[in-house]
């Protein structure tokens, strides 16, 4: 595996003077809700109704510009649970290696097996309530023989340290969502804004409202945690991180690397060490969770490694962030982009793969593809909402994100832009260089399966 310079993070053994023995080890959990952009109550966003989440934001930091490095669950979280990326690691096709025994590398290991090695106990939470709990959900994209010590932190020794990872499914697609509909205080879908993207369709609107309502669901479960954490008198020597695996389920967003699909609610409430009411706006990536509980742990972060904590004496911000979109399911495409705090490139390896291409799970879950391709083939879509429905992609895109949030106009031919265009293919290019991405390199045999 060859080695990163331009990202290398400070390796930090503690991340302040307080912290390192073991005495002053947090406790550390991560919650992750599934398909989820930043559509909360604390990021500004009016319909939803998530007062437990908007806590951990009063309480802690909230970060504005958080992205993961995929924007597909088994990619992302076989990247943040071991602080690698997904493409270096050969774990980028989405639901790869299930059945063949793939092994990561040498030197990298999940974050769970360093901090077990800590000393902590580690635990992928199911029940914590009556009929309340985490999915146990790991979907890695490698085998590995033990990732967790157990399923609650209460059966770790008396004393010791823990770190516990509580997966909720809302906002995902399928039982969440139907489960969503059962809640009293819906969400009007006349209410929702659209992106531009979107025809304004009552089956559109029915979605978004939908996911916006899984949100919501989302909080109350987070909030009966909470609850339990506190009760087990444990609440305020944890480190919490609050997270999206990837992001939002709708097209455009899950299995892109627009906006929608890769920009994700981060929040960590850590008493003592995070100031309350914190807000950060530099780029942040999911791996830089992973660096940060490291720190906090007191593990001092491996040489093949590509986060960076985001508090303490190891902290530094990142220029701009990378991500990469592979094979979905038996969707086979390869995207890659660059992204800073305005400007968005991203390259299509495979320009002549339309964004339709067949996909059984978008085909059976997102009925606002359904309704795009009735109203394109009856010439009722406009310019922007007719992008998606392209026979190919552009081999290069380039937006503007501080005017053009939704990222529809393409400005990779501009000339005002060609100088930022040419540096950020070159950023592309020395990373995938540098941290050896093995997209191009064929499939194993499973996938031609599929």
């Amino acid at each position: 595996m060859k080695r990163r310079t331009f990202l290398r993070a400070a390796a930090p053994a503690i991340l302040t003077a307080r912290m390192g023995s073991a005495a002053d080890r947090p406790n550390i959990v991560w919650i992750f809700g599934e398909d989820m952009g930043p559509q909360l109550g604390c990021y500004g966003y009016p319909l939803v109704t998530t007062p437990n989440l908007d806590r951990l934001a009063r309480e802690g930091a909230r970060f504005d510009r958080a992205f993961t490095t995929a924007p597909v669950c088994s990619a992302s979280r076989s990247a943040f649970n071991t602080g690698v990326y997904q493409t270096t690691t050969g774990t980028h096709h989405h639901r790869s290696h299930r059945k063949d025994g793939y092994r990561l590398p040498e030197g990298v290991r999940l974050v769970s097996e360093r901090l077990r090695d800590a000393g902590y106990f580690t635990a992928n939470v199911l029940e914590f309530a009556s009929g309340i709990g985490g999915t146990g959900k790991t979907d890695f994209n490698f085998t590995v023989d033990k990732p967790f010590d157990g399923t609650h932190w209460n059966q770790r020794k008396a004393g010791q340290p823990f770190f516990a990872q509580v997966n909720f499914r809302a906002p995902h697609k399928g039982p969440a969502f139907k489960e969503a509909r059962r809640q009293t205080n819906l969400i009007d879908p006349q209410r929702v804004t659209l992106p531009p993207y979107f025809p304004d369709h009552a089956v559109v609107r029915d979605e978004v409202a939908n996911y916006l309502d899984a949100i919501n669901l989302l909080d109350s479960q987070v909030g009966v945690l909470l609850d339990r954490l506190e009760r087990d008198r444990v609440l305020d020597n944890t480190a919490i991180f609050f997270m999206g695996d990837n992001g939002q389920c709708l097209i455009r967003g899950k299995q892109w690397l627009y906006d929608a699909g890769i920009h994700v609610p981060l929040l960590l409430r850590w008493p003592g060490v995070v100031r309350a009411g914190t807000v950060r706006d530099e780029m942040v990536l999911s791996l830089d969770m992973t660096a940060t509980t490291l720190a906090a742990a007191g593990v001092s972060l491996p040489a093949a490694f590509d986060g960076r904590p985001l508090v303490g004496a190891g902290a530094r911000q990142r220029p701009y962030i990378i991500a990469a979109r592979d094979r979905c399911d038996m969707t086979v495409d390869r995207i890659r982009c660059v992204r800073d705090t305005r400007y968005k490139y991203i390259r299509n390896f495979m320009p002549e793969r339309p964004y339709t291409q067949h996909n059984e799970y978008i085909q059976r879950e997102y009925p606002t593809l359904g309704v795009m391709k009735e109203l394109h083939a009856a010439g009722q879509l406009d310019n922007t909402q007719s992008l998606f429905m392209a026979p190919r992609k552009p081999e290069v895109e380039f937006y503007d994100t501080a005017v053009d949030p939704h990222e529809v106009n393409n400005l990779a031919d501009a000339p005002q832009h060609r100088k930022r265009v040419t540096a950020m293919a070159g950023l592309l290019d020395d990373w995938i260089h540098q941290t050896g991405d093995r997209g191009a390199q064929p499939e194993p045999e499973e996938a031609r399966r599929l």
